[in-house]
């Protein structure tokens, strides 16, 4: 056994049986290991580890809400450069050949359900390793870094695997799903429609999507998971985890003395952060 300081680990899993399975095996094979948290969904998995800045978090790939990939994408936008260095992940899911192939190519683990104790012992080998290796070579902020780089990686796999023909959108002669043209919106007993090269940017709001022109503000009842699809990639950038921007309507990206990066828009006063896992997007030429 290697020795480490003591480890704490956040457990993010929405069903009770197997997250308590989870927890005893993990007690069995790491003792040292202390589980801080369990979180039966994404948000509560994001909300619990930036207050308890766990070592390691388990997260289930498939939660209400936020899903553990989606997780993950928000720890990175919101964890502190300076302090608790980012923690190490490893998600937990059914047989999925895409996420096998993301997981395989990127420097974070995974195990299958039903957890195999022999498998996990392995996973917890490889994060006694990396802890040790982090504390000894690489600072905070280059870590964080490097969670970015590989979350920007998987989420880009997560994206190709979940596209296909959204409802209400046709398909291209090359098969490909052609990009929403027109919004319909619904305002009293009144279908508006607003059109696609109109919109400034769309923006998350529960269970409804913001959707933001020179002169208006709609809400559309679709979440922007749904809606992100339906969308020309070219034309329209997602620059945070719950805003998409039309790139043609920015004016600016800023960059302050901390590196992080803010959006002026052409024709609106409303500015739009840029979170690290797409500030790629910015590259001066």
């Amino acid at each position: 056994m290697m020795n480490l300081p003591a480890c704490t680990a956040l457990i993010a899993e929405d069903e009770i049986l197997l997250a308590e399975s989870l927890r005893q095996e993990l007690s069995r094979l790491w003792p040292a290991l202390d589980i801080v948290a369990m979180a039966g969904h994404g948000q509560e998995a994001v909300d619990q580890a930036l207050r308890l800045r766990p070592d390691i978090c388990f997260l289930d790939i498939r939660m209400p809400g936020l899903s553990g990939l989606e997780a993950a994408a928000a720890l990175a936008e919101d964890w502190p450069s300076e302090g608790a260095p980012f923690p190490l992940l490893v998600f937990v899911t059914a047989y999925d050949q895409y996420a096998l192939q993301a997981f395989e190519h990127a420097a974070v683990d995974y195990v299958l359900k039903p957890v195999q104790a022999e498998r996990l012992a392995q996973t917890c080998e490889r994060l006694r390793k990396a802890l040790l290796a982090r504390q000894a070579e690489q600072p905070a902020p280059a870590l964080l870094q490097s969670a970015v780089d590989q979350l920007r990686q998987l989420l880009g796999t997560s994206a190709l695997s979940a596209s296909g023909p959204a409802h209400g959108v046709g398909a291209s002669p090359s098969g490909r799903p052609e990009p929403l043209r027109l919004l319909q919106v619904s305002v009293g007993s009144t279908i508006q429609m607003v059109p696609v090269d109109e919109v400034l940017y769309f923006e998350a709001a529960d269970k409804y999507v913001r959707v933001l022109t020179r002169n208006k503000e709609h809400l559309v009842r679709i979440s922007l998971r749904e809606l992100l699809p339906q969308l020309d990639g070219q034309r329209f950038w997602q620059v945070h985890r719950s805003v998409v921007v039309r790139a043609d309507a920015i004016d600016r990206a800023v960059r302050d003395e901390s590196g992080r990066l803010t959006l002026h828009l052409h024709g609106s006063a409303d500015t739009l952060s840029v979170s690290r896992l797409y500030a790629p997007l910015f590259k001066g030429m």
